[in-house]
C-alpha cells in the first residue's frame, strides 16, 4: 500500500475536488469522523456543512500556514477491500498517525482502475495546537507495512511505480473530466520516464493518446511560447479542445519541460542512464524483412513502442523508441546511425539509387558495447541545440536537416514564380 500526504491551505479546494468526483459518479463518501453525516443532495450544501465540521479547529489556530491534510491510501490493484474494510483501514491509519481524534471525511475513488481512498482532515487540534509531523514520512511507511499485514495487502517493492502505474493507460475522452485525466498521465510520465528532447516527450505522450503542442504568439509586444495538451483517438486525431498547461501545473509548461530535459540530459552525460534497446531494435530490423508492421509488432511484444514522423509524401524524417520497461525514450539518432530516419526509409521503402550500396547491409547483426563516437557527437549536438528551441516534431538532427531542405525548396519555388 502507498500513502501520500499532501498539505494545503484551502479546505474548500480539497473538499470540492472530491465532491466533483462524487457528482461524476467516480467517487463516494464511505465514512467520516466527527462530521455532519445527515447531508445529502445539493452539492453546495454538502460542502458547506462539511466545512462547518472543521470550522472551530481552523479558527483556533490561524498561524499554521498549511493546516489541511489531503491523504490518499492506495492498495495494489490486485488487492480488494470492501467499503467496510476501507473504512477500518482509514481509521487505523489515522489513529496510528496521531489524527484519530480529528474530524475527517473518507472518499472512495474508483476512476483510475484502482480502488483507493482519499481522506480530508486538519493537522490543528481543537485547542489550536498543531499536531506534530516529525518523521512523518518514516512513520507513515511503518504504518503502511503494519496495515498490509493486518489486511492481507500486497507488499510492493517499487512504491513509486506502483502508485503511478494505474494512470499510465490511454486517455479515454468518453469518461469525461478531461483536465484531470490529462494531468494524471502527465504527472505519471514526468515522474517515471526519461526524455531529453521535446520530440521524445511528445512520442511518450502519444502512446497514451495525449498530444502536446507548442503555441507561439506575442503579448504586448513580447513573444511567448506556450504548451497545450489534447486527448486523441488511436489514430492520433484530436477529440477534445486543447487544455492549457497553466491549468495543470507549471511543471508541464514551456519552462518546466525545459528544466526537466536539462536535468535528464545532465544525468545522461554523467552516465547515470543510457538507452538499453539497441540489440532489440537491431534484431527487430533484421527479422522484419522490410515489413514495417512486423518491425513495430516485434518490438511492442517486448514493451517497446516506435513512433515515426513522416512528411506528406510518407517519407520518414524522425523516429523515437519508447522503452516502457526501463521508462526511457530515445531518438534513433542517439542510438547510432544504424537507427537513423534514412535507414528506416531504406528498410521500409527501398534505398534510393545513391544509397543502394551504402544501405545494403541494413539490419544485419546486433550492436553491443558503447555508443560509437559519431553517434555521441550527433547526440551532443542535439542536446545543445534542441533543448532551447522546441519544434513541434522534436529536435532530432536529421529532422532539422529535413526541415532545412524543404524550406530551401520552397524558397526556390517562390523565386521561380
Amino acid at each position: 500500500m502507498v500513502a501520500k500526504i499532501n498539505r494545503g491551505s484551502s479546505l474548500y479546494g480539497a473538499l470540492i475536488y472530491n465532491q466533483q468526483k462524487v457528482n461524476n459518479a467516480t467517487a463516494r463518501i464511505i465514512s467520516g469522523h466527527r462530521m455532519i453525516t445527515d447531508v445529502t443532495g445539493n452539492t453546495d450544501r454538502i460542502v458547506q456543512q462539511t466545512m462547518l465540521s472543521f470550522e472551530n479547529y481552523l479558527l483556533a489556530n490561524k498561524n499554521t500556514e498549511k493546516p489541511i491534510l489531503h491523504i490518499s491510501l492506495n492498495p495494489s490493484p490486485e488487492d480488494y477491500l470492501s467499503d467496510k474494510q476501507f473504512t477500518g483501514l482509514a481509521k487505523d491509519y489515522m489513529d496510528r498517525m496521531g489524527y484519530g481524534d480529528q474530524p475527517y471525511i473518507v472518499y472512495m475513488h474508483e476512476d483510475t482502475g484502482r480502488r483507493h481512498i482519499h481522506i480530508v482532515t486538519t493537522c490543528v487540534d481543537e485547542n489550536g495546537n498543531k499536531i506534530s509531523d516529525t518523521y512523518e514520512w518514516n512513520r507513515s511507511m511503518k504504518v503502511c507495512r503494519d496495515l498490509e499485514q493486518k489486511y492481507g495487502l500486497k507488499n510492493v517493492t517499487d512504491k513509486k511505480n506502483e502508485l503511478l502505474e494505474p494512470y499510465l493507460k490511454k486517455a479515454d475522452y468518453s469518461k469525461g473530466d478531461i483536465k484531470t485525466r490529462i494531468a494524471n498521465i502527465l504527472k505519471s510520465v514526468r515522474n517515471s520516464y526519461r526524455y531529453q528532447t521535446f520530440g521524445e516527450y511528445s512520442a511518450i505522450l502519444s502512446c497514451f493518446n495525449i498530444e502536446v503542442r507548442q503555441v507561439k504568439g506575442e503579448y504586448e509586444g513580447v513573444p511567448f511560447t506556450g504548451i497545450v495538451y489534447l486527448i486523441t483517438d488511436d489514430s492520433g486525431k484530436p477529440v477534445c479542445a486543447p487544455v492549457k498547461s497553466s491549468l495543470i501545473g507549471k511543471s508541464f509548461g514551456y519552462g518546466g519541460l525545459e528544466r526537466r530535459m536539462k536535468h535528464n540530459t545532465k544525468e545522461f552525460k554523467a552516465g547515470k542512464w543510457k538507452p538499453r534497446i539497441k540489440n532489440e531494435a537491431a534484431l527487430a530490423m533484421h527479422g522484419s524483412g522490410g515489413d514495417r508492421e512486423k518491425f513495430v509488432t516485434s518490438l511492442k511484444r517486448q514493451g517497446i513502442d516506435v513512433v515515426f514522423r513522416e512528411n506528406e509524401e510518407g517519407r520518414i524524417y524522425g523516429v523515437t523508441f519508447i522503452d516502457h520497461n526501463s521508462k526511457e525514450a530515445c531518438n534513433g539518432s542517439r542510438l547510432g546511425k544504424e537507427f537513423s530516419a534514412n535507414r528506416f526509409n531504406s528498410l521500409f521503402n527501398g534505398p534510393s539509387d545513391g544509397n543502394r550500396t551504402k544501405d545494403s547491409n541494413l539490419g544485419q547483426g546486433t550492436f553491443t558495447g558503447n555508443y560509437p563516437s559519431d553517434a555521441s557527437e550527433e547526440s551532443a549536438i542535439e542536446q545543445v541545440f534542441g533543448i532551447f528551441g522546441f519544434e513541434q516534431h522534436g529536435d532530432d538532427p536529421e529532422e532539422q536537416r529535413f526541415i532545412r531542405r524543404t524550406t530551401k525548396k520552397k524558397k526556390k519555388k517562390q523565386r521561380r514564380i
